[in-house]
């Protein structure tokens, strides 16, 4: 696995973390970007891999 991936994986689990914080204290609305943003570095990382 290269830093690259790495660090991607590592900020989708972040972001995650953040929205899902977000999402118990202020609601869904405020979750929404921290969220899909997560989702998107995933998407990014799955498809990095799949091009090995």
């Amino acid at each position: 696995m290269k830093l690259i991936d790495i660090i991607l994986l590592s900020l989708a689990a972040g972001f995650i973390i953040i929205g899902i914080y977000e999402l118990m204290t202020v609601g869904i609305g405020f979750a929404y970007l921290p969220i899909m943003f997560s989702v998107t570095l995933f998407f990014v990382y799955t498809w990095r891999k799949r091009g090995k």
